[in-house]
């Protein structure tokens, strides 16, 4: 038997404990946005400390910066020197839950369904991303008494309010986070089974809009008609943003966007796509038409090309309104860059549209929430060869390279930071998963063949980048 057998062997007579660490784990409510308990964030991180402490690793340290969540960090450097670096990065903290009405099974109480899949909050996103790597390394270090490269561990505190310190964090640990290659464990696959190495992101202008109209709100019987009211402004100027297929129309938009070669639209042509699955897996009522540019392929618009979503609409509540003209409105307009585009050029562009000629001569105000760039990289070298053989090894079938639309603000300053290390991309999300949303839930065979695809990554990077 080969040490990698041996591994396996210790991780599959371990998958039902590091399935109740996970439990253990996801009922810590740790949703670092504002407005939640900070303490729980503190909790989580303590707990992830003593998880990575569990699983052999060293030097283990719940690390602070001044108004950031901790992060934590330990280690295992005894692969000596001619074996390369290996740094895996996942995070500890999750998003709000929701509207509680809609969990079918309480958010922070993770419960097991006869569908073979775990629910609750942080189950997917990300803390099964950090324990698929854990398990891996404890399983090594039992049945080998060694890892076959060293290994470093970051565990964000912050990356569900975009990391707005880790750019930080990374320069003043520098020195200690060096590594050759960085495992970023917070992607999806394209389909349930189906592994898959994330090659891009797009990039995200967050901007919120505060329409005025009325110094207080009035009887809207007595005031309207002549008097206008600031949600119906606000509608009016949203309505500015899209035309009628969902293509956005704010001027000059699509001027940097690169546009795709033959080869590039070829991959994405041969990947796997089934509008009636698509549309399941997303919950589209039978009655919605897909949105962008329909002389575009989905995946095109997915992951390559710019959107647009109005992601807060506030007015007055249902639960609250009396018939009155509202003073106020607010909305937060986000923006989904393809890699490549300007955040900043993009930024002014929807500030600009979004402030000109209003409404009834309204006041609009803007604050800008997030500008930041897309990624894009050519999977080629030692270190991608290494990921997809770990990948095929794992599941037991070829991988696919695909896109993210989503936007991970760090990968880029990550890989910099590092000396351009390559940022190989792996998850066990998949498209049923709702992460961000309610009833978010993880594929208990995915998590077990992600854990697989731990064992193998490290010997093969071992095998690939050692000096």
């Amino acid at each position: 038997m080969s040490s990698v057998d041996q591994v396996l062997s210790v991780l599959e007579r371990r998958l039902d404990q590091t399935l109740e660490e996970l439990i253990e784990f996801a009922r810590i409510p740790s949703v670092s946005a504002d407005g939640f308990d900070p303490h729980q964030v503190e909790r989580s991180a303590e707990h992830s400390a003593q998880l990575l402490g569990k699983a052999g690793l060293e030097g283990v340290e719940v690390l602070r910066l001044p108004g950031a969540h901790p992060y934590v960090v330990g280690e295992w450097l005894r692969a000596g020197v001619e074996a390369p670096t290996v740094l895996i990065y996942a995070h500890h903290d999750v998003q709000p839950p929701g509207r509680p009405e809609r969990w079918e099974t309480p958010e922070f109480e993770p419960t097991l369904r006869a569908d073979g899949r775990l629910y609750g909050r942080g189950v997917a996103d990300d803390k099964a991303g950090l324990m698929v790597h854990l398990a891996a390394v404890r399983a090594w270090l039992e049945a080998t008494s060694s890892l076959p490269v060293n290994v470093k561990l970051v565990v964000d505190g912050e990356e569900e309010i975009d990391s707005p310190h880790l750019t930080e964090f990374l320069r003043t640990h520098h020195d200690r986070l060096a590594a050759e290659v960085i495992v970023l464990s917070d992607t999806a696959n394209l389909q349930k089974g189906l592994p898959s190495l994330t090659t891009s992101l797009r990039g995200l202008v967050a901007v919120d809009v505060t329409v005025r109209v009325l110094r207080y709100p009035v009887h809207s019987g007595l005031w309207g008609g002549p008097v206008a009211d600031a949600a119906a402004a606000l509608v009016r100027l949203l309505a500015r943003l899209v035309d009628d297929r969902g293509v956005i129309t704010v001027p000059g938009i699509y001027a940097d966007v690169p546009e795709l070669a033959a080869e590039e639209r070829a991959r994405l042509a041969a990947l796997p796509f089934d509008e009636g699955a698509f549309r399941a897996d997303v919950g589209l009522l039978s009655t919605t038409e897909l949105a962008g540019e329909p002389e575009r392929s989905v995946y095109e618009r997915l992951w390559l090309r710019p959107s647009l979503s109005v992601t807060a609409l506030e007015g007055i509540p249902l639960a609250t309104a009396s018939n009155q003209l509202t003073d106020e409105a607010r909305a937060r307009v986000g923006v989904r860059l393809a890699p490549g585009q300007d955040p900043a050029r993009v930024r002014d562009l929807l500030v600009s549209c979004l402030r000109s000629d209003p409404p009834w001569g309204a006041e609009v105000t803007t604050e800008v929430r997030a500008a930041v760039p897309g990624w894009r990289i050519d999977p080629l070298g030692p270190a991608f060869d290494a990921a997809r053989r770990a990948l095929a090894a794992g599941f037991e079938r070829d991988p696919v390279a695909i896109g993210c639309g989503g936007t991970i603000p760090f990968v880029g300053p990550f890989s910099e930071v590092l000396g351009h290390a390559p940022a190989l991309l792996l998850g066990l999300e998949d498209p049923v998963c709702n992460a961000h949303g309610e009833n978010e839930s993880l594929d208990l065979d995915d998590f077990r063949k992600a854990a697989r695809v731990s064992v193998h990554l490290l010997a093969e990077l071992r095998k690939a980048l050692t000096r």
